[in-house]
């Protein structure tokens, strides 16, 4: 029987999956449940990962597990940068990484980055990555060494294109923390591509759901025809109902669910910039209003705000005016929606006790 979900219910069973009210998992394994995590701001992943983990996980933990190489950062798919295990960049680049080099062929035309060139800066990249990881700013200076130019975005372009040929990642932090070092790639190509879309398509229900194909589609980007296959053949994906759209759900998460749902006290939860809650949707209308989503995204400017969700509705932005150490510190909170007496006492408490700077 397919089960017909309220849209509170579906935010409910989101929540859950989601783990945004934590978990007993350490770092990897959240990423690894996850599939992926958006990545393209830095300290924010740490945060998103740090607060769906253990009780007791600091920022320092998650930024350990890419020291250890438990976890690395690249440009799995849509040409973002994302989280993952290094098995799950395997899977993924498998999957994607030609198809996002072809849609790069056009900038890499006006960039004048021919395939002698590329192939070139992968030689040199390589040689240096398997003496040591290198900054940024040192793999550029090795490329200009070589006689490759790096300006005018080239230098940027050549390591997207190296990270998504499989060659490199962004692996452990500096002494400082401030930056990732770009690290050799050595874990084995994926070559059993209907064994990895299985993993991914599993993995991003479980983690997400309920979701739609077009979720889906969008967050991977791979042609909707193989996904809706894949997901038809895992077993612990069922069909839903939410409105007039099918979802997939995961089986074992519903399962494990109360089996007959009621609405709950009001849950505040704040989420860093970029989070999954709002970017791993292609719809993103069940969790935001579009006025909300505006000031999410100011001048639609591609940069998203830390977000205040009451039951799991964002209602507002939320930053901090300071690092933690500094006396003038302040949170500063911006609420668009209308919000109760209690959850508002919430939200200053959940302020008040954020513990992942």
């Amino acid at each position: 029987m397919t089960a017909s979900l309220s849209p509170d219910q579906a935010r409910w069973l989101r929540h859950r999956a989601q783990l945004l009210g934590g978990s007993d998992l350490s770092p990897r394994e959240v990423v690894d449940r996850a599939v992926a995590l958006q990545g393209q701001d830095l300290p924010a992943v740490l945060r998103a990962i740090a607060l769906r983990s253990a009780p007791g996980t600091t920022v320092d933990d998650v930024r350990a597990a890419f020291d250890s190489g438990a976890l690395v950062r690249s440009w799995p798919m849509r040409g973002t940068l994302f989280a993952t295990t290094p098995e799950h960049l395997a899977s993924l680049l498998a999957l994607t990484g030609a198809r996002t080099l072809q849609s790069m062929a056009r900038r890499r035309e006006q960039l004048e980055l021919d395939d002698a060139t590329i192939d070139r800066a992968h030689q040199v990249a390589i040689a240096a990555l398997e003496t040591a990881p290198l900054r940024r700013a040192d793999i550029l200076a090795t490329w200009e060494d070589a006689g490759i130019s790096t300006d005018g975005g080239r230098g940027y372009h050549l390591l997207v294109h190296l990270c998504i040929s499989g060659l490199a990642h962004w692996g452990a932090f500096t002494r400082d923390g401030s930056e990732q070092l770009l690290t050799h790639t050595t874990t084995p190509r994926e070559t059993d591509t209907d064994a990895a879309l299985s993993r991914i398509v599993a993995g991003y229900v479980a983690a997400r759901g309920p979701v739609t194909l077009d979720d889906l589609a969008w967050w991977t980007k791979l042609p909707k025809t193989g996904l809706r296959a894949a997901a038809a053949s895992i077993d612990r994906i069922e069909l839903g109902q939410l409105g007039e759209k099918p979802v997939y759900l995961d089986a074992e998460a519903t399962a494990s669910a109360d089996s007959s749902w009621q609405e709950s006290a009001e849950t505040v939860t704040l989420v860093p910039a970029f989070d999954e809650w709002i970017l791993g949707y292609a719809d993103r209308s069940l969790v935001a209003s579009e006025a909300m989503f505006d000031a999410l995204v100011p001048g639609k400017n591609g940069v998203f705000r830390p977000a205040v969700l009451v039951d799991g509705v964002v209602v507002g932005t939320w930053r901090f005016s300071a690092p933690r150490s500094a006396k003038s510190r302040r949170p500063v909170l911006e609420l668009l929606e209308p919000v109760t007496d209690q959850a508002a006492q919430l939200i200053e408490d959940a302020l008040s006790a954020w513990p992942h700077d």
